[in-house]
């Protein structure tokens, strides 16, 4: 099949996820013992959460676009794949709340961290397993010739942000502020143009 359908559906599970970010920042409401702004103050956890899941996902669009662009058509694997991707990234809104709940919690904090991490591992591992297919597996659908070398740089860009994933995934039961700290890094590195020397870097 062609790529418009794939890349159309793609869009709108990654437009409704990035959306319902936003729905994990309560409204304060009014408080006879503290200000509106101490309130909005105390939700950084949220904000903080919203923004590198925001960030993540946004160039996982991007790098998803520029993915799929390359094939002239694609096949039942792909599509397969495709889906399990998107899987992912539909669980990361409910990830990014259940981090910013518990950030600030001793009781359930580092759990709460690291299923916030593993999601990104996981839907890093999903994206690079979609990759790898499209560039080495199926490099015949491609729409125009990519050497090899150029497709193993590709791919080695987007290996590159499974190991600190990991490392988040694993410091978080040590420190969940590591987890988050580790998770921005990633979404800011990626987002630097020292990373997309093609389009395709995460």
């Amino acid at each position: 099949m062609g790529t418009n359908r794939l890349e159309s559906f793609s869009d709108g599970v990654m437009a409704v996820a990035i959306t319902l970010l936003v729905l994990g920042i309560d409204v304060p409401g009014p408080s006879p013992d503290h200000t509106l702004g101490h309130e909005l103050l105390r939700q950084w956890p949220a904000y903080a959460a919203y923004v590198v899941s925001f960030m993540t996902i946004g160039i996982i669009w991007i790098n998803h676009h520029a993915m799929i662009s390359r094939l002239a058509s694609a096949d039942h694997p792909i599509l397969i794949l495709n889906l399990v991707l998107l899987m992912s990234i539909g669980v990361l809104p409910f990830a990014t709340e259940l981090m910013a709940t518990y950030l600030r919690h001793a009781d359930g904090q580092e759990l709460a961290a690291a299923l916030y991490s593993g999601a990104f591992l996981v839907m890093s591992l999903a994206f690079s397993t979609l990759n790898r297919h499209v560039l080495l597996r199926k490099s015949h659908l491609l729409s125009g010739s990519l050497p090899l070398a150029r497709r193993q740089a590709i791919l080695s860009r987007a290996l590159v942000g499974l190991i600190p994933y990991a490392v988040a995934t694993a410091l978080a039961f040590v420190s969940a502020y590591a987890t988050l700290a580790i998770c921005a890094a990633v979404a800011v590195y990626y987002a630097l143009p020292v990373a997309s020397g093609s389009p395709s870097a995460t």
